[in-house]
């Protein structure tokens, strides 16, 4: 797809990974004592939950860019990986997610995946996706609409359009339709099942 073309290069501090990367840590340390157990545009997911999953995931990356498979890595990203400080857990898991995808060739990979192996390309930018969308997720469980970064949402967008429905994933609810003329971050959110705010 030329849309991804134009996106894919390594995963340096400019680029959408990162960028997503500084989008969501933004959000998190924006979070009070009083609102890690809000609820969040995920409907199973406080904002705690929400946080722990995309921490989780980062803390994957290193581990499978090195060659692990998923059951050599098993249950230790399972539960809880927040622990006392959150946004300090979360900036330490983000940190070395995106240093592992700075080593020159890390990209050109292979990774082994539950669903079986893909390009590590391929990863990073379903990564910066996840990212993208579950941003505007945390802006929302804690009371800060948002308006996301053009550039973000454009590649997220490349990511998911001509995906069909999602919902079958079991990662996003049913698309919800759209004015024509909506733009680009409600066409992404509706892709998700979500409703823009803006």
């Amino acid at each position: 797809m030329a849309h991804r073309r134009e996106h894919r290069r390594t995963a340096q501090s400019g680029t959408p990974y990162a960028q997503a990367l500084a989008e969501f840590g933004a959000r998190v340390r924006l979070v009070t004592p009083g609102q890690w157990e809000a609820p969040t545009p995920c409907t199973d997911w406080s904002v705690r939950d929400l946080v722990n999953h995309l921490t989780a995931e980062q803390l994957w990356v290193p581990e499978l860019l090195m060659g692990s498979t998923v059951s050599e890595v098993g249950g230790r990203f399972d539960g809880d990986v927040l622990g006392a400080d959150p946004a300090a857990a979360w900036t330490a898991a983000a940190d070395a997610a995106r240093e592992a995808f700075e080593v020159p060739g890390a990209t050109e990979l292979t990774v082994h995946l539950s669903y079986g192996d893909v390009s590590a390309q391929y990863y990073l930018d379903q990564l910066t996706t996840d990212a993208v969308v579950h941003t505007w997720d945390l802006a929302e469980g804690i009371g800060h609409r948002t308006r996301l970064p053009e550039p973000l949402v454009d590649f997220a967008l490349g990511e998911l359009a001509g995906a069909g429905d999602l919902s079958g994933s079991g990662l996003f609810d049913a698309p919800l339709p759209v004015p024509g003329d909506a733009g680009p971050q409600t066409r992404l959110l509706a892709l998700t099942g979500r409703r823009d705010r803006l």
